[in-house]
């Protein structure tokens, strides 16, 4: 199955946007003509479609400015770039200040690889109202996601099946079933999706980017950079470092990786936050509902997960809660110390026999609405990064990696290393071991890692930096809890940021906030 981990920052707005509710719309057509000379046709932005999550229009921010939805057409292949053309999903939100304090457009990807930018951007917008001031909002759906000539594979029936699958075979019965049960998903994407596969590559979308630059009017791209973003941030400072403007980097991918080295750093870092929610409810005075010691919680819901392999228990009717959706579910949690508390209460209300907490939790991991529809995410996730990483990992590989996986983290080292047999009989061939981020040339790129990051570990944001080139990068440090930095609200964190997106200052290197 996929490796649900790998979807990144975006899981933890998807979750955020599940449980308010907030979600948003999306594009409309562009004019014909000269690809850099087209005028975008910004409307009022419609109802986000069933790719993009589903949902209402966006509604207007608190000042009254309503959210504006476009479609940016882009070469479907750019190395025929006066082929055929796909439409690219864009959302803004103008200004609040003066014309005259205008910098330009603050391009955002919110990461995954998979996660609509257009319906996030209005979900979060408010976090945003100081950069605002001084920009444009402006976010997309990447190539492949939402309304952005979206990958289609499976149906919402045969999903439900797929996420519920054992995702931590024990024995070679239960080994085929997933190996086939993959490769069944993989065909069916190239069923329905065999046009856009091949063109889903990051660097395509970097160079949707400069395309999207040029058409809004900038002479260097404005841009911040969560999860996955970091790394399409990263490659396009790599081909286009004399367009770089003010870029942040945020929740950072170590973009020296191989899939392998990426996702054994992930269960290192999940199984981390893991350690610190079990501290963390141990530690209050009112007492920890789920155990009585650090150790004590971890033993439990390893006991938990044991159990669940065997005897499913009630979820979300119909569908039972199983290892997998449970295991999936407490990942999601630790993606923000703000949901902490829905772990602790979806562990307590499993022990008693009800799944349905951490059910919720896994759905928002897999993009699963109330009403049983799936948008892209996953099946967009699972596309690119098979575009973009060059390995194919086997399942005797996969069994030779699972003791070193199962040291990094007893709880998700086997559900991280068989997740790496996601790409194996893709249609597609992978790009590269790893992203190229090189960027001499480019202009200060503000790079933010997280001490206690479960899915981009702090250790990437230095190896981006290093990554980067000399003289490029400049590297803050928040001593915090969850997956990026800037979202957290940590004043410290927010006022650097701001104040090189919009005055230009870098930062000492080395500045640590908490």
């Amino acid at each position: 199955m996929a490796n649900p981990s790998r979807l990144r920052a975006v899981a933890l707005t998807t979750t955020a946007v599940l449980l308010s509710a907030l979600l948003a719309g999306c594009g409309d057509s562009t004019d014909d003509g000269d690809l850099t000379a087209q005028k975008l046709d910004w409307k009022d932005c419609p109802a986000p479609s069933e790719a993009e999550g589903g949902g209402s229009a966006p509604s207007p921010l608190p000042n009254g400015t309503s959210w504006q939805c476009a479609t940016l057409k882009a070469p479907l292949d750019w190395s025929e770039p006066q082929g055929d053309t796909i439409g690219i999903a864009l959302i803004r939100a103008g200004t609040s200040g003066p014309a005259s304090e205008r910098i330009g457009s603050l391009v955002f990807n919110f990461g995954g690889p998979g996660g609509s930018g257009v319906s996030t951007l209005p979900a979060f917008g408010e976090d945003y109202a100081a950069l605002r001031t001084r920009y444009d909002l402006v976010s997309f759906d990447p190539r492949g996601v939402g309304r952005s000539e979206p990958v289609k594979c499976e149906s919402d029936p045969q999903l439900d099946e797929y996420f519920q699958q054992d995702a931590t075979p024990d024995d070679s019965a239960e080994r085929a079933q997933l190996l086939n049960r993959t490769k069944q998903f993989n065909a069916a994407c190239e069923k329905h999706s065999q046009k856009i596969l091949p063109h889903v590559r990051t660097t395509d979308v970097a160079r949707d980017m400069d395309l999207m630059r040029q058409v809004l009017g900038d002479d260097k791209l404005h841009y911040f950079g969560i999860s996955y973003g970091t790394e399409l941030g990263g490659v396009y400072a790599h081909l286009f470092p004399q367009h770089v403007g003010r870029a942040v980097l945020d929740a950072v991918i170590d973009p020296t990786q191989t899939p392998e080295q990426g996702a054994l750093g992930q269960a290192r870092g999940f199984q981390l936050a893991l350690d610190n929610f079990a501290e963390d409810c141990t530690s209050k005075a009112s007492g920890c509902p789920i155990g009585d010691t650090p150790q004590d919680v971890k033993d439990r819901i390893a006991k938990l997960l044991n159990d669940l392999e065997q005897n499913p228990i009630p979820g979300i009717f119909p569908r039972r809660l199983t290892q997998t959706d449970a295991t999936n579910g407490i990942a999601q949690s630790l993606y923000s110390k703000d949901f902490w508390e829905y772990l602790t209460q979806g562990l307590e209300q499993a022990y008693a026999g009800d799944g349905q907490i951490l059910m919720l939790l896994s759905d928002s991991m897999n993009g699963r609405s109330e009403n049983g529809e799936y948008s892209n995410i996953a099946a967009a996730n699972i596309a690119i990064n098979c575009a973009d990483e060059k390995p194919r990992y086997t399942e005797h590989y996969v069994q030779r990696k699972l003791p070193e996986f199962r040291a990094a983290s007893p709880v998700f080292g086997d559900y991280l290393a068989w997740g790496m047999v996601s790409c194996t009989d893709w249609p597609v061939p992978g790009a590269a071991d790893h992203p190229d981020v090189s960027a001499p040339g480019s202009a200060p790129i503000l790079v933010v890692g997280n001490t206690g990051d479960p899915a981009t570990p702090y250790e990437g944001a230095q190896k981006m930096v290093n990554a980067l080139g000399k003289g490029v990068a400049v590297k803050l440090t928040y001593k915090g809890q969850g997956h990026g930095a800037y979202d957290s609200k940590n004043r410290c964190v927010q006022s650097t940021v701001n104040a090189y997106l919009l005055d230009g200052k870098v930062p000492k290197p080395g500045t640590v906030c908490s």
